[in-house]
């Protein structure tokens, strides 16, 4: 028995040496509603293969996505307990927990492309994302999800009076609500995973979003009217739960927020090639893709950004939006 002692403790010994040597790969699991085919699912694959790069193997990304683990609002609920580690969410939806969030919602906000860039690269969108911390989600950064616009089954809506006494499927977002109101239109809040059955039984006449979410969801093969009249830019925002963050060492958040960035620059790349295709695609499956006079949208919608001008918590974030060249 005395004998085999120096043995037990050598063996024991380098146990321990190799246990403390070899870093467990911590799993990182990302949840969203979005087919695989999206340019957004797309993005977080790079994402998980940039951060498994970076860091040596020490993280690995598990993405659930098309509503596996629930809706975009459970989702957040599931971050913010920190059952979910990641997330993708609508700045639409996340309003509802972030209030200052609610700016993305108002019409016609973003002068073009470039502005609406310069606001979210910018200090206004770190500021949007900061504000979601004391709410339990560590906002990390925005996936374009370019312009919304209405498609309808029965007719294109080339004047906001087209939309009276249409029921128009929205996100559960009360300036989406706002929004379709100020229109004429009746706004349906109703769940992303659901809305192709509404549309096909006429639960709901029509729904608003973008090319390729229109296009991927197969929302075509019932609307066959798609008008480009682009009320709402509403980026997409990158959620950590806070109670992962915070566990993180200074070495491991630099590993994140630096895959997140490659991941967003090369989301934007993959977003405007699925924006032609798609309304290509929408176009050649028998839609009819029209554009009409903005002015007469831009000028109904106005009410929505009266009203939220007179927010103490928004009325600043517009001015500042508005005054970024």
């Amino acid at each position: 028995m005395f004998k085999l002692k120096p043995l037990i403790v050598f063996v024991c010994l380098l146990s321990f040496i190799s246990c403390d040597q070899i870093s467990p790969t911590k799993i990182i699991r990302f949840g969203h509603g979005l087919s695989t085919s999206h340019p957004v699912h797309k993005a977080m694959v790079i994402f998980g293969e940039k951060l498994e790069e970076i860091s040596e193997g020490r993280f690995k990304v598990l993405i659930y996505p098309s509503q596996q683990l629930g809706t975009e609002r459970q989702l957040i609920e599931l971050v913010q307990i920190g059952s979910l580690d990641m997330m993708k969410t609508s700045a639409a939806v996340l309003e509802n927990f972030s209030p200052t969030i609610k700016v993305f919602g108002i019409p016609y906000l973003f002068k073009n492309k470039d502005h609406y860039y310069r606001v979210l690269d910018g200090s206004v969108g770190e500021e949007l994302l900061n504000g979601t911390e004391k709410y339990w989600l560590k906002g990390l950064g925005y996936y374009d999800s370019g312009s919304r616009s209405f498609y309808t089954i029965d007719k294109p809506l080339e004047k906001p009076d087209d939309l009276n006494g249409l029921k128009i499927r929205v996100q559960e977002s009360q300036t989406a609500i706002d929004m379709v109101k100020s229109l004429g239109g009746s706004p349906t809040p109703i769940s992303w995973g659901e809305l192709y059955t509404a549309l096909q039984q006429g639960v709901v006449d029509g729904a608003e979003n973008n090319p390729p979410s229109f296009y991927l969801s197969r929302h075509y093969e019932v609307c066959k009217f798609y008008t480009i009249d682009e009320h709402t830019a509403i980026p997409d925002v990158v959620l950590m739960s806070t109670h992962l963050w915070n566990s993180l060492t200074d070495e491991e958040q630099k590993w994140i927020k630096t895959a997140v960035e490659i991941s967003v620059i090369a989301q934007r790349k993959l977003w405007l090639a699925s924006e032609q295709e798609s309304l290509e695609a929408v176009k050649a499956a028998g839609v009819q893709v029209s554009y009409p006079d903005k002015s007469s949208f831009v000028e109904k919608s106005k009410s929505v950004a009266d009203k939220y001008g007179k927010d103490p918590l928004i009325k600043p974030l517009i001015e500042k939006i508005r005054n970024i060249q």
